[in-house]
């Protein structure tokens, strides 16, 4: 199966706790890594099929999904909705463009 990707940009002072919160939570039906000092983080999703890095900065949280095409929006949706649900007082919005430049979904 060809695999594309999404990115995200979500403006946020609170990057590193948003990404760390996603990794621990999503990371429960999957496998998650995040790292403190580099303040970036990994999931591995539906047996392998789907990657999505996390990278913060003081001013953003930088998200990508690698997946299947089909796949794309599914997890577009579950990352932005749980980052727009975490970040509900920040009242984050989330919005994802693909690997064409296109846009994708959005959330919040």
């Amino acid at each position: 199966m060809a695999t594309t990707t999404s990115t995200a940009s979500v403006p946020t002072t609170r990057a590193s706790r948003y990404g760390k919160q996603l990794v621990s939570h999503l990371g429960r039906k999957s496998v998650g890594a995040w790292d403190d000092d580099a303040g970036s983080g990994s999931l591995t999703m539906n047996d392998d099929a789907v990657h999505v890095t996390f990278d913060s900065t003081p001013d953003a949280l930088n998200i990508e999904i690698r997946a299947g095409e089909a796949d794309i929006p599914t997890y577009e949706d579950v990352v932005g909705r749980h980052l727009v649900r975490f970040g509900e007082r920040d009242a984050l919005h989330v919005e994802w463009t693909r690997a064409d430049g296109g846009p994708g979904t959005a959330q919040g």
